[in-house]
């Protein structure tokens, strides 16, 4: 049976040589929302164009017509062009980087394959996005020894980047001191200065850094925290799910973080689930297994281990039997994102909408945003759901309200926002994306004003 000859339907194809719509809702036709529904929060999930939509069904239809040729013989072709093309985006080789599900399963990839040695130390923040944070205490709580411990940067935001930095530091150099007997360093096996005594070894500190944080959705100085922690001797990972996209002129190799991860499909506009972990060809040895391993896992110590190394990259081609469109319709995303006029265009109209359409939601609900300078924000701006903070709310409380919101948010006023609990107060995150305009954010403040009276009303009186 032949490939069916679908016709692309409104929106799921585009001529390249003709100008897109003006950003905002003329765009929304490239996109599959319903339409009464006002997507506010594009930074959870991403938001998936209709010609990727399309490109990934076609490619779909050519899998299922003979999945042992797709298999056996082609996507490691369209594997290697979607991983240049992100490898450039981010200024990095295309063999130090590799596709996985998701930024949950790049870092998980990273820390279980650390060989931890008892007075290794995990630093997160106490933004520390959830996943990755419990990844970290697992290891930690493991019956079996050796295993890290866990110390935390406590960030109540607002902070200026400089004050970011220096709770950094300070916590690197408490660290230290708490274990003034150990020595840490960052320095591999592979290094000439590195002792091959295993009476000599010395313990590591790990970083998780988020270049991102997804709550409360400020960018973070991660380039000059992983500077930081260098001139510490402290390992870097920098947990950058929400940047590429987002955060431009992204430079890997002058950045020189030790491992880094980013999401495909939040703000870069690919497909679920999608997401790229860059390990660069120092720190490759570290990696000795994808997660899941896979068929091409290289015992060390055989005589191919000694010729190929870990194989990081043939690892990560095939991690058993999956949905690969997402990793194939990567060429399709640049492409739709060259055609509204590439990074900078797109960037600046998102920046711009978020600031202005934050500040409009702070004034339908009378509070304030939270990045009054522009130095934390890009294209996610967070402010208090509450005029004045509330008491300081129980955590069984905190959750009723969320879910409260949640649900009317999405329900019964189609639209939604991220909210969440911080330093004290419920805040909101305003994803700003192509096809927003100010008064989306004008809607979502007419929402939660009602709903803060409902809440009021049945939550905290009751």
């Amino acid at each position: 049976m032949p490939i069916p000859r679908h016709t692309p339907g409104p929106g799921e194809t585009y001529d390249p040589a003709q100008p897109p719509p003006p950003f905002g809702h003329p765009l929304k036709q490239y996109f599959a929302f319903k339409d009464e529904y006002i997507n506010l929060n594009h930074g959870s999930y991403g938001s998936l164009p209709l010609p990727v939509v399309w490109a990934a069904s076609q490619l779909a239809y050519e899998i299922e017509s003979c999945p042992d040729v797709f298999h056996r013989l082609l996507y490691q072709d369209k594997l290697i062009k979607s991983r240049e093309l992100l490898a450039k985006f981010v200024h990095a080789e295309t063999d130090e980087i590799v596709l996985v599900g998701n930024a949950t399963s790049a870092l998980n990839t990273v820390l279980r394959n650390f060989e931890w040695r008892e007075g290794d130390v995990i630093v997160l923040a106490s933004t520390t996005y959830p996943s990755a944070a419990n990844t970290s205490r697992y290891l930690a709580d493991r019956s079996e020894q050796p295993r890290p411990t866990i110390h935390t940067v406590e960030y109540g935001f607002p902070l200026t980047h400089a004050q970011v930095l220096d709770g950094f530091r300070s916590e690197l150099r408490t660290v230290k001191q708490l274990y003034a007997n150990t020595q840490f360093t960052d320095v591999p096996p592979s290094s000439p200065s590195f002792v091959a005594d295993p009476a000599a070894k010395k313990n590591k500190i790990v970083a998780v850094i988020d270049a991102i944080t997804a709550n409360p959705g400020v960018l973070m100085p991660w380039q000059e925290m992983v500077r930081v922690a260098r001139e510490e001797g402290v390992w870097t990972l920098v947990d950058a799910a929400h940047s590429i996209g987002q955060e431009p002129n992204i430079n890997l190799d002058e950045a020189k973080p030790d491992f880094y991860l980013s999401n495909v499909h939040k703000w870069l506009m690919g497909k679920r689930g999608c997401a790229m972990l860059y390990v660069p060809k120092r720190n490759q040895y570290t990696i000795k297994t994808s997660v899941p391993t896979s068929d091409e896992y290289i015992s060390p110590g055989t005589k191919a281990y000694e010729e190929k190394g870990t194989g990081f990259v043939l690892q990560h081609e095939y991690l058993g039997t999956t949905d690969l469109t997402p990793f194939m319709v990567v060429p399709e995303v640049f492409a739709f994102r060259a055609w509204l006029g590439g990074e900078e265009v797109i960037n600046s109209y998102c920046r711009k909408l978020a600031v202005d359409g934050a500040k409009r939601l702070a004034e339908v609900m009378g509070t304030r945003v939270l990045d009054e300078s522009g130095e934390l924000t890009l294209n996610m701006l967070p402010l208090p759901v509450e005029k004045t903070p509330g008491e300081l709310y129980p955590p069984e409380l905190r959750t009723k309200i969320n879910l409260f919101l949640q649900s009317k948010l999405l329900l019964d006023w189609k639209t939604y926002a991220a909210h969440y609990y911080h330093n004290g107060a419920f805040w909101c995150r305003c994803s700003a994306q192509v096809f927003n305009e100010v008064s989306d954010f004008e809607y979502l403040g007419k929402a939660f004003n009602a709903l803060c009276k409902e809440v009021e009303v049945t939550l905290l009186r009751g």
